[in-house]
């Protein structure tokens, strides 16, 4: 896990926002289906008292999956998108009453590392919760590939079973730190490997340390499902990541909805824009 993630979580840096635009072409679609709209938040899977057996063994599978893993994380440098972020406020009718949204665009600094720049940012409806730039900061700095091969002996990983997946069908494996500690976060929940590829394509969880769950400064969302969608060739993507929760404000409970989509993949075909020179006391956001 990288001291960036932890810093921005626990810490809460500020992010820088700049206003260039960008045009991207559409990115490509598979065969899984478009994320379902906002219903129900997802429940992770009971194990079945006989799963059906792999096709190998789960520790083999196990291995091919986090080596896709390294794959996708690699892969996605190479691709330019977007990312929208969108903070909702639920009324009596199960509907949006309020919302805040803001799109960023990863860029390279000179450091060589990358960050996020803002785009494009909606004018708050918000009724009673505001979107900080802290609470930002630490989406993006939540990883998208928590099992890649050199974080495999930091887990617990079991075979739960099949489930189709839109129409893809499925291997469900259980994900549990090995042990915590109060620096470094961990992934807990549940992953959905394609049976064809072994491709994680779904993924439903939370982040954890010793002292309890990952979460942004001023909301308290924490657990996340979050589904793939193919990107050229074989590339495994985020696409589509929700989580429900419920903000409490004096005596008020309103439930909120984070919604992130990442859109329009497109192959880099020059080097990566440059993130704006840091203002004094006013250090960027790492990409996730």
């Amino acid at each position: 896990m990288s001291s960036r993630f932890i810093d921005a979580v626990l810490l809460g840096l500020v992010l820088v926002a700049a206003s260039p635009r960008c045009a991207l072409a559409q990115g490509q679609v598979g065969p899984m289906k478009p994320p379902p709209p906002p219903g129900p938040s997802v429940r992770i899977t009971t194990k079945p008292e006989k799963p059906e057996p792999l096709p190998m063994l789960p520790d083999e599978m196990i291995k091919r999956f986090a080596a896709k893993e390294d794959e996708f994380a690699r892969a996605r440098d190479s691709y330019m998108f977007l990312k929208s972020v969108r903070l909702e406020e639920i009324g009596d009718d199960g509907k949006p009453a309020g919302q805040a949204e803001i799109v960023t665009q990863p860029v390279t600094g000179s450091d060589g590392q990358h960050y996020e720049r803002v785009v494009r940012q909606a004018s708050s409806t918000l009724h009673v919760l505001r979107f900080e730039p802290e609470d930002l900061q630490a989406i993006a700095a939540i990883p998208q590939f928590p099992l890649t091969t050199s974080q495999l002996e930091k887990y617990f990983i079991t075979y739960q079973g099949k489930e189709p997946v839109d129409e893809l069908n499925t291997y469900i494996f259980a994900v549990k730190p090995r042990m915590l500690d109060r620096t470094h976060a961990y992934f807990s929940g549940i992953v959905w490997v394609d049976d064809d590829s072994l491709a994680i394509v779904k993924t439903y969880g939370k982040w954890v340390t010793e002292i309890g769950d990952i979460t942004s400064p001023q909301l308290p969302f924490t657990t996340f499902e979050t589904y793939r969608q193919p990107v050229g060739k074989d590339d495994w993507l985020p696409a589509y990541s929700r989580s429900d929760d419920t903000a409490n404000v004096g005596k008020t409970h309103i439930p909120i909805r984070l919604i992130i989509r990442w859109t329009d993949y497109t192959p880099r075909s020059s080097p990566p824009p440059a993130a704006p020179a840091k203002q004094p006391g006013q250090p960027a956001a790492p990409q996730s």
